[in-house]
């Protein structure tokens, strides 16, 4: 009982990261739209979406997949406890690809901490603060059209979702994307409370292994562990202080571009 009160209590911890030089927070209340978004285009876009995820049969979850697809990159994150390969979705989140993959090329995330480790839960890295209140995209002060200084929007897709291995990015609210990044690493069946109306079948089957459905609809998935959730799980055990900084620095070394997106170098 007293396990199962620990991973409740921090399953509700919400992710942050910086906006404007603070931490807040978010809800993590599940929902099937993507979080206040205000672009009704990509609301009825992604409801449609919805629609035939759930009502196709040979409806397509590249998560699910274990090849690396040609419209898909690839990158092997080198940290001081092992290896993680994951394959990323440039279709359904360029821009949060475009911004992990720019940043991984010139060295951004080299040398920076999982500053944030929470078993059961999830690993969170990116900040070169070590923090959890610092980054920022790769757009800030040279793109407002795309970041207006408090990050870039959220790109929610029916395709993809908070399974275990899926790499998300966190954020401070909606459309506040950054740097930071996390992998979701919860073990325990997380489909029992999936409402059929709002998850495809194949999805809540691969609840079954894990992840944080409370957090679909609030955060942009971008990639997938291929290999090295053992390093994840390895990771998220780490002991940690009262503020799920783990006491001993475990760092990214570097991110190796193992296939990047189509017609890019």
């Amino acid at each position: 009982m007293k396990k199962r009160l620990l991973l409740a209590l921090a399953v509700s911890l919400v992710l942050t990261a910086c906006a404007s030089n603070s931490t807040t927070t978010t809800s993590s209340t599940s929902t099937s739209v993507p979080a206040s978004s205000t672009d009704t285009t990509a609301s009825s876009q992604y409801a449609k979406d919805l629609a035939y995820a759930i009502n196709n049969p040979d409806a397509s979850f590249p998560q699910l997949s274990t090849e690396i697809a040609d419209n898909e990159a690839a990158v092997l994150i080198k940290t001081s406890q092992g290896d993680i390969k994951l394959k990323l979705f440039p279709e359904q989140a360029p821009l949060a690809v475009e911004n992990f993959l720019t940043h991984a090329k010139e060295g951004y995330y080299n040398g920076v901490i999982f500053h944030r480790v929470i078993n059961g839960f999830m690993i969170q890295g990116g900040d070169p603060k070590g923090t959890g209140t610092g980054g920022e995209s790769i757009w800030a002060g040279k793109d407002e059209s795309i970041d207006k200084g408090n990050g870039f929007n959220n790109e929610i897709s029916a395709f993809l979702y908070n399974i275990r291995g899926a790499l998300s990015m966190a954020n401070a609210g909606p459309n506040t994307n950054g740097s930071q990044f996390f992998i979701n690493q919860n073990t325990k069946d997380a489909s029992g409370a999936l409402d059929s109306s709002k998850y495809p079948a194949k999805i809540k089957e691969a609840y079954k292994n894990g992840g944080n459905p409370s957090l679909d609809g609030g955060y942009t998935v971008f990639g997938q562990v291929l290999e090295g959730m053992d390093i994840v799980d390895k990771i998220a055990a780490s002991e940690t202080d009262e503020k799920d900084k783990p006491k001993t620095d475990i760092t990214i070394e570097t991110i190796e571009i193992l296939k990047d997106v189509e017609g890019k170098k």
